[in-house]
């Protein structure tokens, strides 16, 4: 079967485990439904999902004009201790600002290949969580707005990594930790302004199981600008990863804007 369309990050449903779609031009792929399959994946041109051009992705998604114009791709998306919208300070466009940084956040620690601490919009939980494939996570706080869950997560970057480890996170190599017992410790390390939310944050674990039948020992990243066809049989998926039984991984999220040919057979 044959397939074209622009990649975008894969659609999650939780569930054990986790369902996974893709969406291409006119159709919509249940990965989980593709296990043991091979899939041969070309790569044919760009669509930059800012302006639609066939023009060179830049990063997440966009072409380098749209990702140093665009509010989508905002400093404040990484790094949220710079949003400005509560003090009705426009950085690209005000408007759009406040709607996203203006809502409830959420700081949370998650297990993804090692303990990690993140920030995401509480409408974006367990989301978030299954995007970087955690197996399991806990909301340390909620708080109003984008700017103070920034402001949380500087203060616990000094005791815990924000970064996924992708290459443990894909071998399901784990800390055997408890997480309830850690979100007490964290609590020592979060700025004055931020405790009085702590205890009124729903502190429930959320594990999370993903659609894997081997992981690799060891894992070797595709990607199209440098490998701009193969073809492997998918053993699973985790986070926004392809896994492969040759230990090739694919990040469908560092792809999107990507116009590739799919081949199922």
């Amino acid at each position: 079967m044959h397939f074209e369309g622009v990649l975008k990050k894969m659609k999650t449903e939780p569930a054990r485990p986790v369902n996974y779609f893709l969406a291409l031009d006119g159709d919509f792929l249940h990965i989980n439904q593709l296990m043991g399959q091979k899939l041969a994946i070309k790569h044919v041109g760009y669509e930059c999902l800012g302006c639609g051009l066939n023009k060179k992705i830049f990063r997440q998604g966009y072409c380098y004009d749209c990702f140093m114009s665009l509010p989508q791709a905002g400093d404040w998306i990484m790094r949220p201790e710079l949003s400005r919208a509560h003090l009705e300070e426009e950085d690209r466009d005000l408007t759009y600002e406040k709607q996203m940084q203006l809502q409830p956040h959420i700081v949370y620690l998650a297990q993804s290949g090692g303990l990690k601490v993140g920030v995401t919009r509480a409408t974006q939980v367990p989301t978030r969580w299954i995007d970087q494939g955690a197996t399991e996570a806990i909301a340390l706080v909620e708080v109003p707005n984008r700017y103070l869950a920034g402001v949380a997560e500087v203060a616990l970057k000094n005791h815990y990594s924000d970064k996924t480890h992708w290459q443990k996170m894909l071998k399901n190599l784990e800390e055997k930790l408890d997480l309830n017992v850690v979100r007490e410790q964290a609590k020592d390390y979060l700025p004055e302004e931020i405790l009085p939310y702590y205890s009124k944050t729903d502190s429930g674990l959320y594990q999370i199981h993903y659609p894997v039948r081997v992981y690799p020992n060891k894992v070797r990243s595709l990607t199209l600008d440098k490998n701009p066809g193969f073809t492997d049989s998918l053993s699973g998926v985790r986070g926004q990863y392809l896994i492969f039984e040759s230990g090739a991984v694919f990040n469908v999220r560092n792809h999107e804007g990507f116009r590739v040919e799919l081949d199922l057979g």
